[in-house]
C-alpha cells in the first residue's frame, strides 16, 4: 500500500548490499530499510552495491538460492549502482544520493577494505550536499585485523556525522581508533548540537524479522527424517575462523562421548568454497588473492585452508552430527531454528551477531564464549550461557549444563522486547 507523502516527509537512503546478496549485512540492510519504510512520513531507497569487493576475491556473494522477494509489500525502492572496481560508479552513488533528495544516508560499515571506494562517497557527500552522514558499525577493524585495514578505516569514515554502535566495545574502539576526535555517546538518537563533535548513538542488533517460525512446521517429523536425536545443538552462518566452529565440534565431541540423545546440527556456507575450482577465472582469481594476501595478511590469518568440518570423522562423531554445508535460502531457514534446542556461538571474537540476533527471533537460548559483546547480550543463566574462552572444557560443560538445566523461552522472548527494529529506526530519525 503507498503511503501519501506530506511536506515533512524524509528521505532516507540505506547504503549497503542490496536483497540480492548472501550475508547478513544484506540482511540487515534490507531489514533497516524495512522498518523505516513503516514509519510515517518516511521515503526509503536502497542504494546498493553491484561489486562489493575487488575483482581478484573468489567468492560467490549473489544469492542465487532464495525466491522469496524480502521487500514484498514495501514502497522501497533499489538500485545496484556501486562497483568496488569501477571508481566512476563511486562518484555516481554519491550523485544518486544527492538527486534522491535525501535527508539521511545510513552506511553499513562492515569489512575494512570498504573504505576506498566508502570514504570517497562521503567526502563527497561532505562537500556538495547538507545530508546527515550516518555510518552504522557492525565493528571498527574486522576481526582478522590484516595489516592495511587500519589504512582503510583510516580514509574510510572519519567524516561521517554520526555513528552507530551495537556495543560499548565498538565505541571504545572507535575511540582508540580517531583519539583527536570528539564523541558524544547517547542512547536516544538525540544529536549533539555542536557540529565539532560526532554523535555515537549506542543501540544494539535488532532482532531479524525476516524469518519467522511457521506454526505449521512438523518439526519431529523434520528431526527423524534427518536423524536427530533428543537434544539438537545448532551452529548456523557462514563458516568462518573467528566463529571457533573446530571449538564448536571439539566441544559437542567431549560432551557426547557418553551420551546418545545429542545431535549437533551444522548449517552454512564454507565462506571460501563457493565457486567453481575446476574453472580458469576461479584458479586466476585464488592465485591473484593468494599473492596479496601473503602481502597483507599475517599467516595465521589466512583462513582459505580452515576446514573445521574435516573434526568429524576424525573425533568419531559422524553419527551424531547432520551437515549442511550450503548456502540457506532465506524460504528455509526457519526449518533449522525450529529442530534446535539453542544456538552454539563459541566464537574466538566476536562483534555483534547476526545470528544471535536471528536466534532471539525464534526464542532460541544461546551457548556462547565470554568473548567480544556476548557478556553484554547473554546473561549468564538467563537467555543463554557463557564458556570460558579457548576452554574446550569450560564449552563442553556448558552444553552439558543446558541438557540438564534449559533455559525457559521465555527468558528469551523478554530480552528481545528491548531490541525492535521500530525503536532502532526511531533512533535514526531523531535529530
Amino acid at each position: 500500500m503507498h503511503k501519501p507523502e506530506s511536506k515533512m516527509t524524509k528521505t532516507i537512503v540505506c547504503f549497503g548490499p542490496g536483497p540480492m546478496f548472501k550475508g547478513g549485512i544484506s540482511n540487515y540492510n534490507t531489514s533497516l530499510a524495512k522498518s523505516l519504510d513503516k514509519i510515517p512520513d518516511t521515503k526509503v531507497h536502497i542504494v546498493s552495491w553491484t561489486q562489493q569487493y575487488p575483482a581478484i576475491v573468489p567468492r560467490e556473494f549473489v544469492d542465487k538460492s532464495s525466491k522469496s522477494d524480502l521487500l514484498e509489500g514495501t514502497n522501497i525502492e533499489v538500485t545496484y549502482i556501486t562497483n568496488y572496481n569501477n571508481p566512476s560508479s563511486w562518484y555516481k552513488t554519491a550523485k544518486l544520493i544527492q538527486s534522491l533528495g535525501a535527508d539521511k544516508v545510513v552506511i553499513q560499515w562492515s569489512i575494512a577494505i570498504q573504505g576506498l571506494p566508502v570514504g570517497r562517497i562521503i567526502n563527497w557527500l561532505k562537500k556538495h550536499t547538507s545530508i546527515e552522514v550516518i555510518v552504522d558499525l557492525h565493528f571498527v577493524l574486522q576481526k582478522e585485523k590484516s595489516k592495511i585495514d587500519r589504512f582503510f578505516l583510516s580514509i574510510g569514515i572519519g567524516n561521517a556525522d554520526t555513528y552507530i554502535v551495537h556495543s560499548l566495545k565498538t565505541f571504545e574502539e572507535l575511540k582508540a581508533f580517531y583519539p583527536n576526535k570528539k564523541f558524544d555517546l547517547v542512547y536516544d538518537g538525540k544529536r549533539s548540537a555542536d557540529k565539532t563533535i560526532q554523535t555515537v548513538i549506542k543501540l544494539y542488533h535488532p532482532i531479524y524479522d525476516l524469518f519467522q517460525p511457521d506454526p505449521t512446521f512438523d518439526v519431529e517429523a523434520s528431526k527423524k527424517e534427518h536423524g536427530l536425536r533428543k537434544h539438537v545443538f545448532l551452529f548456523f552462518g557462514f563458516i568462518r575462523k573467528y566463529k571457533g566452529l573446530h571449538q564448536t565440534i571439539e566441544a559437542f565431541a567431549k560432551m557426547a562421548e557418553n551420551r546418545d540423545d545429542v545431535s549437533l546440527l551444522i548449517c552454512g556456507e564454507s565462506f571460501w568454497n563457493t565457486l567453481d575450482n575446476s574453472k580458469w577465472s576461479t584458479k586466476i582469481k585464488t592465485a591473484l588473492f593468494g599473492t596479496a594476501k601473503k602481502i597483507f595478511l599475517s599467516k595465521q590469518d589466512d583462513e582459505q585452508q580452515y576446514r573445521p568440518l574435516e573434526l568429524i570423522e576424525s573425533l568419531g562423531i559422524k553419527d551424531k552430527c547432520v551437515v549442511f554445508n550450503s548456502f540457506i535460502a532465506n524460504e528455509d531457514v526457519h526449518k533449522f531454528f525450529q529442530v534446535s534446542d539453542c544456538v552454539v556461538l563459541y566464537y574466538l571474537t566476536a562483534t555483534p551477531s547476526g545470528i544471535e540476533s536471528l536466534s532471539y527471533n525464534f526464542d532460541l537460548p544461546i551457548l556462547a564464549t565470554k568473548v567480544g559483546h556476548f557478556p553484554e547480550t547473554i546473561e549468564d543463566g538467563y537467555n543463554g550461557y557463557l564458556a570460558e574462552d579457548r576452554d574446550i572444557d569450560s564449552m563442553a560443560s556448558t552444553m552439558a549444563k543446558y541438557i540438564d538445566h534449559p533455559l525457559p523461552r521465555a527468558n528469551v522472548t523478554e530480552i528481545a522486547k528491548n531490541l525492535s527494529w521500530e525503536n532502532y529506526a526511531k533512533s535514526i530519525l531523531a535529530d
